[in-house]
């Protein structure tokens, strides 16, 4: 099927990117390349521009799309934990912009064979980098319950975690799970039906606990923001997309510590820590999807963009 995938906030982040025409700019999570072709656009020969993306069909979507600006483009399968490595091996120890569109995409929601949706019934994968072995089979059916307790609790947000985990033990042990149908009937089985008939789909918090376990979505980038930061040059900026709260609280918790790193206590008259601020956070409030932008893409109603803007001490 056809990468499809409509970009969010994409007026708004390259608004906040503050793109220099020469400048050298990276999307960690390239997609479809819609926030991508708008920078490469800005960009004139001298700039550059690097994509990276773990997903193959993205990137022979991405290729495609941003064909005509090949000269100052460069497009890596990859994870963007490994974007500091990816760019010393090309040479690149400072870039003026960073992108990340953080979550799974239209295009692998709605591709069936993937299994990241509920919503009809296939093979139990939800991988974002097919070359990985394990898959969200693995979770379902290998965790114990105390280990699925805590993922649907922590990442699915869900307060039926103990009974869907619960649920989930003893239907495997008649049987392994092997699709998205079982399992989301398994969920069904674990809630309340008043709470299923106001609460939206029963199934939605549990894969994506499901999700984020897999692909350790939350601690791929707790690991990797401190480093994107340091990649930026002065006056360079990164702009992250979220669409949950956990992704959400982890972006606005290490732009804060960027900008004021000091551990001083709050009585010192003076910073004895010696730890520098690295620049300033630009949104004191995430940037949010307009109404009109909420009613053509309502995928779009959680995302929130928040944007840090590197400054070196002169």
């Amino acid at each position: 099927m056809e990468f499809k995938h409509k970009s969010v906030l994409l007026d708004e982040t390259i608004e906040g990117l503050s793109i220099r025409p020469d400048g050298i700019y990276v999307d960690g999570t390239l997609g479809g390349a819609g926030h991508a072709s708008e920078v490469c656009q800005r960009l004139s020969a001298k700039g550059r521009f690097i994509g990276i993306d773990q997903d193959q069909d993205a990137i022979i979507a991405a290729s495609e799309r941003l064909a005509a600006y090949e000269d100052r483009v460069t497009i890596i399968r990859s994870n963007y934990c490994y974007m500091v490595n990816e760019l010393k091996n090309l040479g690149i120890q400072k870039v003026n912009g960073i992108v990340l569109d953080l979550g799974v995409s239209s295009y692998q929601l709605d591709n069936e064979e993937r299994g990241f949706t509920y919503r009809v019934d296939a093979p139990l994968d939800m991988r974002m980098d097919q070359r990985q072995s394990r898959t969200a089979a693995d979770i379902v059916n290998g965790y114990d319950e105390k280990e699925l307790y805590r993922i649907i609790r922590d990442y699915g947000e869900d307060k039926f975690a103990k009974n869907i985990a619960k649920h989930i033990v003893a239907a495997r042990a008649k049987a392994p799970i092997q699709t998205t149908g079982e399992l989301t009937e398994i969920i069904r089985q674990s809630i309340p039906m008043k709470i299923q008939a106001t609460g939206g789909h029963p199934a939605k918090r549990t894969f994506q606990a499901i999700r984020i376990e897999l692909n350790r979505e939350l601690d791929v980038l707790r690991e990797s923001l401190d480093g994107m930061i340091n990649l930026l040059d002065d006056g360079g900026r990164i702009c992250i997309i979220t669409f949950h709260s956990l992704e959400d609280r982890i972006v606005k918790t290490i732009f804060r510590k960027n900008e004021n790193p000091c551990t001083c206590p709050p009585d010192f008259p003076v910073c004895v820590c010696g730890k520098e601020s690295k620049g300033k956070v630009i949104t004191r409030k995430p940037i949010l999807p307009s109404a009109v932008e909420m009613e053509e893409n309502p995928r779009s109603k959680s995302a929130k963009l928040r944007i840090f803007e590197r400054r070196y001490k002169k």
